[in-house]
C-alpha cells in the first residue's frame, strides 16, 4: 500500500503562515519582536505551568470552592489566581495543549466514557477533569495608555480567566474562542500573571473532545484608535471582468477621551504587496471615548484573480487608520474574491461553474496529539484530503480552529461551518454570533450550519421556530450566504427542514429523491454520507479485539455504503452532493464494537492518515487521477488453495486479474463500483492491470517476509526552527527485500535526540490502549498491519533532529535539518 504524503511545497505554505503568527509585539519572556508596529499580535504559547486540580474535592484543587474568590476584586485567597503563587513545581506546557491525551486508558461501563475513547476525564474521573494553567508576561511601560487584550482560541472546556488576580470572565464553550480586554489591569513595571481554570467535567459531544487550552493564547495590543477585528467584514460582488469588494469596517476609540481627524483608507493587496484597488478615504471628524464608528468603503479591481479549488488565490485587504495624519493602527485579512450561488436545480456553483461536493466530516483529533493540534498537521491532514479528489469539509460539530480556516483557504477546500447546538437561547445564540462574526471572512466558507441531529424538536415547530431564530442572526451578519441544517430525517418536511434554503440529509439516502420531488425549490446535501465501518488492514472480522473487515461492506443500520450513495447522486445535477462520515477515523465511538476498541472505524483514513480500501474508491470516483487498487493482502501462510475474496477498486473501464502471471480474466469495471474475484490462495504476487484505451495501469500485492527494517518518510526535508512546526514521520515495516509487509505488527522503541520534542505517535490501531506521548523524547509503539507514525516538533536551534528507530534489535537513524 502506497502512502498517501502531502508535496513538498507544505514547506513553503508554511513558511507564509508562520508569518502570518508573528506580527510584531514586545518582549514576551525573550520574544523579541518588532516595537514600531502600530498594531501588535504575540503569540503566548510558550511555557506555560499546568497542574490537575479536583473537581469532587476543594483540597485537592487549591481551595477553588472554599475560599470566596469572588466577593472582592483581587480576592485571591492564596489559591493559584495569588499572584505570588508557588508555581515552580508545577509541569511546563506548551500550547495547544490537550492533557486528556496523556492519561491512560480507563475501562468503563459508562457510555459517555466510551464515546469519548475511554479517557479517564468527566464526572467520574474529578481527579483528572480541572486543569490549572499559569503563564507570565511582560509588557515594556512605553506602552503605557494603549489598548490591550488576550484572546483564546479555544479551550475545551468550561473557563476562568483571571490576569493579575482580577477576574475577566468565563467561556462555556469548548470550541468557540474568548477574547478579553485587559487594558486596565496591567502592570508596566513587574510581570503580569494570567491564571486559566479549565473545567472538563461535563462533555459537550458524544465523541472525544480533549481537555485543556487546545488551541492558541494570543497578546494584542493597539493604540486607543483603532480597527476592531471582530466586527470587520468584506464582501465581494463578482462580475464577468470586475470585482466589487465592499467593507464594513468598525473603528473604535478605546480611550478616554475624544478623539478628531480620523482617516481610513483599505487597499488590495496582492500577494507580492502590489497596491491593486484602493478606497476612497474615509472621514471621522469626532469620535467620542468608548465608541465605535462603522465605516463602509469599497474597492473595485478590474479581471481579479479568483479563488477556486485548484487555484486558491488570496489577496490581502489592508485598513490603515491615520489620526492627525499618524498612522495609528494597520490591520489586515487575507481575501479570497470568488463568487458562490447555490440553486435547487444545478447545487453549488462556484464562479459560475457547478461544483459537486465530494466532502469529508471530520472531528478535530489526531493520533499523538488527541485536540492539541500544530498548525502544521492541519495542512498536512487536508492535503491528505486533496489527494482523494475530496474537496470540502464539514466541520462536524462544532466550531474549528482558527487555522484550519486558514489551511482550508490556502488549499483550496470548502467549508460547511457548523454551530455546535440547535439553540437560540442567550448562550448559543451568543456562540453563533461570535462564529459568524470570526469565520465570515474566510472564501473557503460556502455555507453556515446551524445544528445537527437534534432528535425530536427538529421535527416539531419549537425546532422551526429556533431555525427561524438562528437564520435571522446569519442573515443579519452574513447576508450573502445561506445556511443548512443536519437532519437524521427521511423525507420529512415539518420543523426546522420547512425553513431552510438546503435541505441536509444525515443518511436517509433513499428518501433523498423522493424528497426532492416533494420539495423542488429546496437544495438537498448530504450532511452526512456511507459511514461504512472499515479496520485498515483487516480481511476477517475479529469481534475479540474489535476490528471490521476492509471493505465497503459493513455498516450500522442508520448508514449505507460508499457506493450506495454515491451511485445515488453523482449524476444528478440537483443533488450538491455530500460529506462522507468521516475522513479520518476519530477517538470515541467505537462502532459496531465497544471495549477494547477505542475509537470509531468510520473513517476513509485511519487516525494517524494511512488510507482504508475505500480510501481508493472514493479516488477513483472523485479524482481526475489513473486509479486501480487491490484491496486485500497476500500474506497467507497456511491458506493454500483457499477462496481470498479480493476487491479491486478503479476508474480503468476493464481490469485483468493475475496471480503468478496467470491471468484469471477480465471483467467491466461497474460505473461507480468495483470488482470482485474469488481467488484460490497461493504465494506469490497478484497483479491488477487496468486497461484505459492504449493506457494500462497496474497495482501488485505480493507475499513478502517478515519485517527486517523500516522505510522512513517524512512530509517535510527540513524543520523550521521556530519551536512549532512538525514533521510527520510515516514509518513502514519491509522485509530483507525492501517489499513493504502488510501483516507487520511489531513494537517500535524509538528516541530523539537533539532541539525538539516526539510530539506525539500512533499506529491506527483502534484497540491499542498503549501511550501515545513520549516520556523524555522517547516511546514505544507498536506496528499496525505495517504502519506506524511520529510526529516530531521542532527546536528554537539551527540544527539537526536524529530519530533513532530500533526493530527487533535493529536500529536505524533517521536525521532532520532545523533552518532558522
Amino acid at each position: 500500500m502506497n502512502l498517501i504524503l502531502p508535496a513538498k511545497t507544505t514547506k513553503y505554505l508554511l513558511k507564509g503562515l508562520f508569518c502570518l503568527l508573528f506580527l510584531g509585539g514586545y518582549q514576551v519572556f525573550g520574544q523579541k519582536l518588532n516595537q514600531t508596529a502600530p498594531r501588535q499580535r504575540v503569540n503566548l504559547d510558550k511555557n506555560w505551568k499546568f497542574h490537575l486540580g479536583n473537581s469532587a474535592d476543594p483540597a485537592q484543587d487549591f481551595n477553588y470552592g472554599i475560599a470566596n474568590l469572588f466577593a472582592k476584586t483581587k480576592k485571591t485567597s492564596q489559591t493559584p489566581i495569588d499572584e505570588s503563587f508557588n508555581d515552580t513545581g508545577w509541569k511546563t506546557v506548551q500550547l495547544p495543549h490537550d492533557w486528556a491525551v496523556h492519561l491512560p486508558i480507563t475501562f468503563s461501563q459508562n457510555e459517555d466514557q466510551l464515546s469519548h475513547g475511554y479517557r479517564p476525564v468527566g464526572g467520574l474521573y474529578p481527579q483528572n477533569s480541572i486543569g490549572w494553567y499559569r503563564k507570565k508576561f511582560l509588557v515594556p511601560a512605553k506602552d503605557s495608555g494603549q489598548q490591550f487584550s488576550l484572546t483564546f482560541d479555544g479551550i475545551y472546556r468550561d473557563s476562568k480567566v483571571w490576569i493579575n488576580g482580577i477576574y475577566l470572565g468565563s467561556n462555556f464553550s469548548g470550541y468557540l474562542g474568548q477574547s478579553y480586554d485587559i487594558t486596565d489591569f496591567l502592570y508596566f513595571n513587574k510581570a503580569n500573571t494570567i491564571t486559566v481554570r479549565v473545567d472538563a467535567t461535563q462533555f459537550e459531544g458524544w465523541f472525544y473532545e480533549g481537555a485543556g487550552i487546545n488551541r492558541h493564547v494570543w497578546l494584542n495590543k493597539t493604540q486607543n484608535i483603532h480597527v476592531d477585528p471582530q466586527n470587520y467584514y468584506a464582501h465581494a460582488k463578482v462580475e464577468k471582468t470586475s470585482s466589487l469588494i465592499s467593507l464594513e469596517v468598525p473603528v473604535l476609540n478605546g480611550g478616554n477621551k475624544v478623539k478628531t481627524g480620523i482617516r481610513i483608507i483599505s487597499e488590495l493587496r496582492t500577494r507580492d504587496g502590489k497596491v491593486v484597488a484602493r478606497s476612497h478615504p474615509a472621514e471621522i471628524d469626532t469620535l467620542p471615548a468608548k465608541t465605535v464608528h462603522q465605516v463602509k468603503q469599497q474597492l473595485e479591481i478590474s479581471h481579479p484573480k479568483l479563488w477556486d479549488l485548484d487555484h486558491p488565490y488570496l489577496y490581502r485587504i489592508v485598513t490603515r487608520v491615520m489620526v492627525n495624519g499618524k498612522l495609528v493602527d494597520q490591520y489586515f485579512i487575507r481575501f479570497g474574491v470568488r463568487d458562490i450561488h447555490i440553486t435547487a436545480d444545478r447545487g453549488v456553483l462556484l464562479n459560475g461553474k457547478p461544483v459537486k461536493i465530494k466532502g469529508t466530516n471530520i472531528h478535530q483529533d489526531h493520533a499523538g496529539v488527541g485536540t492539541a493540534l500544530p498548525d502544521a498537521l492541519q495542512y498536512y491532514r487536508i492535503q491528505l484530503l486533496k489527494a482523494v479528489g475530496s474537496n470540502a469539509i464539514r466541520t462536524s460539530h462544532g466550531a474549528p480552529a482558527p487555522e484550519f480556516l486558514d489551511a482550508c483557504d490556502s488549499l483550496g477546500m470548502l467549508i460547511v461551518d457548523e454551530q455546535r447546538l440547535l439553540n437560540s437561547g442567550l448562550e448559543y445564540k451568543g456562540q453563533f454570533e461570535r462564529l459568524i462574526k470570526r469565520d465570515r471572512n474566510h472564501p473557503s466558507i460556502f455555507l453556515w450550519s446551524i445544528g445537527n441531529e437534534e432528535g425530536d424538536i427538529q421535527k416539531s415547530s419549537i425546532g422551526k421556530r429556533v431555525a427561524q431564530d438562528l437564520l435571522a442572526v446569519q442573515n443579519k451578519l452574513d447576508p450573502y450566504r445561506i445556511a443548512t441544517y443536519a437532519a437524521d430525517l427521511g423525507n420529512v418536511y415539518h420543523g426546522v427542514n420547512e425553513v431552510m434554503a438546503v435541505r441536509g440529509f444525515n443518511y436517509r439516502v433513499d428518501y433523498v429523491h423522493a424528497y426532492h420531488k416533494a420539495h423542488p425549490e429546496q437544495a438537498v446535501l448530504g450532511t452526512e454520507m456511507g459511514s461504512t465501518v472499515m479496520t485498515r488492514g483487516i480481511y476477517n472480522t475479529d469481534s475479540v479485539r474489535g476490528y471490521v473487515i476492509d471493505q465497503d461492506s459493513v455498516y450500522p443500520w442508520w448508514a449505507g455504503t460508499a457506493e450506495h450513495w454515491w451511485q445515488l447522486c453523482a449524476d444528478e445535477p440537483w443533488m450538491m452532493g455530500g460529506f462522507v462520515w468521516t475522513g479520518f477515523d476519530y477517538r470515541g465511538e467505537p462502532t459496531p464494537f465497544k471495549w477494547p476498541n477505542v475509537n470509531s472505524h468510520f473513517g476513509m483514513m485511519d487516525l494517524c492518515g494511512f488510507p482504508k480500501n475505500v480510501y481508493y474508491y472514493y479516488k477513483s470516483v472523485w479524482s481526475d487521477a489513473p486509479v486501480l487498487h487491490i484491496g486485500q493482502q497476500w500474506n497467507r501462510k497456511g491458506q493454500e488453495g483457499k477462496l481470498v475474496n479480493v476487491w479491486v477498486y478503479g476508474n480503468a473501464p476493464e481490469v485483468e486479474l493475475l496471480l503468478n502471471g496467470k491471468s484469471l480474466g477480465r471483467k467491466l469495471m461497474p460505473k461507480y463500483g468495483h470488482l470482485e474475484w474469488n481467488v484460490p490462495y497461493a504465494a506469490g504476487i497478484l497483479k491488477a492491470v487496468g486497461y484505459l484505451g492504449q493506457q494500462k495501469i497496474t497495482d501488485s500485492i505480493v507475499t513478502t517476509g517478515p519485517a527486517t527494517k523500516i522505510g522512513i518518510q517524512s512530509n517535510v526535508d527540513h524543520l523550521n526552527a521556530n519551536g512549532k512546526d512538525i514533521a510527520v514521520i510515516n514509518l513502514t515495516a519491509l522485509d530483507i527485500s525492501g517489499r513493504a509487509v502488510p501483516d507487520a505488527n511489531d513494537r517500535l522503541l524509538f528516541s530523539l535526540a537533539g532541539d525538539g520534542r516526539i510530539l506525539g505517535f500512533g499506529n491506527g490501531d483502534p484497540s491499542d490502549h498503549d501511550p501515545e506521548t513520549s516520556v523524555n523524547n522517547k516511546g514505544s509503539r507498536r506496528l499496525f498491519n505495517g504502519h506506524a507514525q511520529i510526529i516530531l516538533q521542532a527546536g528554537n536551534s539551527a540544527s539537526s533532529l536524529e530519530l533513532k528507530i530500533t526493530l527487533n534489535g535493529h536500529t536505524q537513524l533517521y536525521r532532520i535539518p532545523q533552518i532558522d
